[in-house]
This record gives C-alpha cells, structure tokens and sequence, in this order.
C-alpha cells in the first residue's frame, strides 16, 4: 500500500476530510451560534448588529462545508453513498435550513415593515439552531452505530435517528456552538449589546458544561466500545486531556474579558473533540449494529490509491489558497462592527 510520511493514503485522506469538517465547525459554528441567540436580542438595532457581525464572512464559511463534502464524496465515495442514503431525512432537513439561513440574511433588510424583518429574524434563528442540532444528531448516530447491511446499504428506518443519544450529542453541539457564536458576538459588539452579549455567553458556558458532561457520562456507561482504542494506547489519552483543558480554560478567559483568546480557546476546544472522535472511530468510519463485518471503514470506502494521490496533490495545491481566503476576509472585516449604508 502507497504511504506518505508512512501513512497510507486512506488514513491519509481520512485526516484531510477530518481537518475540512474540523474547520468548517470552528468557522461556520460561531454564525450557527450567533444565529440560535438571535432572538434573545429584542430590540431592532441590536440584531441588526448581530447580522452584520457575521455578514462578511457566513457566506465564505460555508465553504469549507462544500469542500468538505466533495472531499468526502471522491475519497470515500461508498461512506457518501450510504451515509447520505440512511439519512436522507436528516441531511435534508438541513439543507433547508442552510437555505433558509442564507434567504434570511439577505432578505431581511430588503424591507423596513415590522411583521417583514421579524419573519426573517425568526427564520435566521430557527434554521441556525436546527443546522446545529442537525450537525450533532448525524455525529451521535454515527458514533452509536447504525443498521448497515450487506453490501452497506442501511437497513433500518430514519426515525432510529432521534434516539436519547444522538439528541444529546446534538443539544451538546448546539450549546457549543452558542457558547462559540456569544464569544464572537462579544469580540464584534459595545456598549448595551455587549453587557447583554456577556450576560448570554456566561449562559451559554453553563449550558454547554453541564450538557458535555452529562454526554461524557452517557458515552463512558452505556457506549464503550468509543474508549477501546484509547484503552489500547494510553499515550492517546492526552487528547481527551488537553479537549478538558481547552474547555476549562474558555471560562477562564471570559472572566478576564480576553474574548479573542476565549474565541481561540473555544476553537481549539472543538478541534480536539473532533480529533477524539476519529481516535474513537478509527479504522471505523460507521459502525454497524447488525454486524460489525458490515462496518464501513477507511479501507473498504476508500477510493482507488492513484484516485486518492492526484486528490492529495490538488489539495496540497487549494488548501493553502483557500486559508489564505479566510485569513484575508477575517482580517479585513477584524474590529467591532460599524453600522453604516451597506450594511444588512
């Protein structure tokens, strides 16, 4: 098998798709956050704020999303096929929302009626809150395992989604999104805003606390299979470690109102749960809980190598092109937001 650096090419391709979803949780996950707060702020000037703190850089956010899925898609083509055919209903449901987040932003400032903007305010906040949602009920199936047959089609019913686990993965991922959006609303707000923005952030760090907890608990006594790779190399152990660490420190840091090193410390909390997550799975993409001979893995969903070579060629090329995209905007548009006649 071709190796790189000694890695094969499908764990290879593996951490790629990993690092794309990683960086579109950290980047997209603080608008989905700002989003599920948006109607706690009541008065007009306010959200309209909140909007355009994340207006110059949701759009440019979501493309890690879409790269992410097409590396997904051309490395491993069968865990595409068999992910987005078991949970059809679920992916669907947010590419509404996404829509639907996007047509809000953009529509809302079309029109100065009243009854036209809350319309809009309520759509941007209930698509943000159930993408988040959403997002966290796929990774707790996919965590827990599902009904993969013979020849990896799913062979149970959709409604087995929104079982006690997956629903508590996906509030967790909601809370930690919120907690990650009101340290972003904090960096980009003064004055009123952000007494009321701080006040929703201590909020949100309690409820993404008690909720991580209460999924860690969960995961340890009911899910064990999750910790086997961790109890065969102890040395993995410092990634749960360092994961608790990030996170006890975001409180920390909020205290001494340091948000942009909270904000830092929030992403680097998301990036080591994502890395647990792959520890936790590792050959083991989707489990199955039919047979664990039916499990789809790195190995058995991956492309062809020479497919996997070229795709690892062609990112090395656009990797470093689109960070320096991001790099570009966040600095452009860095500082406390300015309301003047081109904002939402």
């Amino acid at each position: 098998m071709t190796t790189f650096l000694g890695i094969d090419y499908p764990t290879l391709w593996f951490l790629v798709v990993g690092a794309l979803f990683s960086g579109y949780a950290i980047l997209d996950g603080f608008d989905l956050g700002a989003g599920a707060w948006h109607l706690f702020l009541k008065n007009e000037e306010s959200r309209r704020i909140a909007i355009n703190a994340v207006g110059p850089v949701w759009d440019g956010n979501e493309v890690w999303l879409v790269i992410g899925g097409g590396a997904l898609f051309a490395g491993f083509p069968v865990l595409y096929a068999s992910i987005f055919s078991a949970m059809y209903i679920p992916f669907m449901l947010f590419l509404f929302a996404l829509i639907f987040r996007a047509v809000s932003i953009e529509f809302r400032s079309k029109e100065k009626m009243k009854w036209w903007r809350n319309t809009w305010d309520i759509s941007y906040s209930v698509s943000s809150t159930l993408m988040a949602l959403l997002l966290g009920i796929v990774m707790g199936n996919i965590l827990q395992g599902i009904a993969i047959g013979p020849d990896f089609h799913f062979t149970g019913h959709w409604l087995e989604f929104l079982n006690p686990y997956a629903i508590m993965v996906g509030i967790t991922t909601l809370a930690l999104f919120m907690m990650h959006g009101a340290i972003y609303l904090a960096m980009k707000t003064e004055g009123k805003l952000f007494t009321k923005v701080n006040d929703l952030l201590k909020k949100s760090i309690i409820f993404f606390i008690v909720s991580y907890a209460l999924v860690t608990l969960y995961t340890l006594i009911y899910i064990p299979h999750l910790s086997d790779n961790l109890h065969e190399n102890a040395a993995l152990f410092v990634v749960p470690l360092l994961a608790f660490l990030s996170i006890a420190n975001v409180p920390r840091l909020v205290s001494k109102s340091k948000y942009v090193y909270a904000f830092l410390f929030s992403a680097l909390s998301m990036s080591f749960l994502l890395i647990l997550v792959a520890i936790e799975l590792y050959p083991v993409m989707v489990l199955s809980t039919i047979d664990p001979e039916y499990s789809i893995t790195v190995y058995n969903a991956a492309s062809s190598e020479k497919s996997l070579g070229i795709m690892l060629l062609m990112t090395a090329i656009g990797a470093p092109l689109v960070l320096t995209y991001t790099v570009f905007v966040y600095r452009t548009f860095w500082g406390k937001v300015k309301m003047d006649e081109t904002s939402y």
